[in-house]
């Protein structure tokens, strides 16, 4: 992927140089109704205040090396290149886009929607419209999902800023009334179409993104597919349990993820996004 020498985000809280010394408990944790969790991970790992896991202190960390460094400006002008993608198509379609902020941290971080692990990956919260990341995630890309392609992680950054994207269209309202409405299965389906819909918006921002800076490299789009295969719910439900539970999804199938993104990317149509909350739910 080319991304060097290209402007980074100014919209960027680094945190890494502080993070948790200890952990307290606290009392009965909150149980978050949005978050994109792309391995899989139980969302109650996502605790608020007074929950378990609380931060007790802080220290100073080390420096970062410059591996992470060179991660860090890899995700900042990334971001930027969402940036400009998404304001160009909202200011198509008549619209502002209010831009979110990348928030860099190491180990647990806290946000609007409650404290968070690394362990749970990058995720979105659309209380405070910021992207969380802990750089350590592409090495866990690379050694839990065999997948070191750079545009992968692209890809990554990009899917949760398709939650963005979401909220801003009012997609993600659609899904929260689903969640509170008692209906557990009618609830993972609805997670389902909106974790799809955000790979659908990542391949709308491949789309442009391409068009306007040539970023892709010979194989680019194939890694960002074999992320989102290894990233179904299917396969890793299938490597943690060796057993495949279809009710139990809340991000869809590898086969699901793959073709989602290809479509976004193949049309670049931001309407077509539409589709899924409107197909079947067979036929996503």
């Amino acid at each position: 992927m080319q991304w060097e020498g290209r402007e980074e985000s100014s919209n960027v809280e680094d945190r890494r140089s502080l993070a948790p010394a200890g952990l307290a408990v606290g009392g009965g944790g909150i149980l978050l109704v949005i978050v994109a969790l792309l391995l899989g991970v139980d969302p109650r790992k996502l605790l608020g205040p007074g929950g378990v896991g609380q931060i007790a202190q802080q220290q100073e960390q080390g420096p970062p090396s410059p591996e992470e460094e060179k991660m860090a400006h890899f995700s900042k002008v990334i971001f930027h290149d969402t940036e400009v993608v998404w304001e160009e198509q909202f200011r198509k379609m008549g619209k502002s886009y209010p831009k979110p902020t990348l928030v860099l941290y190491r180990g647990v971080v806290e946000s609007a929607c409650g404290q968070a692990e690394s362990a749970v990956g990058p995720f979105y919260c659309p209380g405070d419209s910021k992207v969380y990341i802990d750089l350590s995630f592409y090495g866990e890309l690379e050694r839990r999902f065999h997948e070191r392609g750079e545009f992968a992680r692209a890809y990554v950054i990009a899917h949760e800023v398709g939650h963005h994207v979401q909220r801003l269209l009012g997609y993600s309202e659609i899904v929260d009334k689903a969640r509170h409405s008692g209906n557990k299965l009618e609830a993972n389906h609805m997670s389902v179409r909106l974790e799809l819909q955000a790979d659908y918006l990542a391949g709308v921002w491949a789309h442009y993104g391409q068009e306007k800076y040539k970023f892709l490299d010979r194989g680019d789009i194939e890694s960002a597919l074999h992320a989102a295969k290894e990233i179904g719910d299917d396969t890793l439900q299938k490597a943690a349990r060796g057993t495949v539970m279809p009710d139990s999804f809340t991000h869809g199938s590898s086969a699901q993820r793959m073709r989602w993104f290809k479509a976004g990317f193949d049309t670049g149509d931001i309407a077509g996004a539409a589709q899924l909350f409107k197909l079947p739910y067979e036929n996503l």
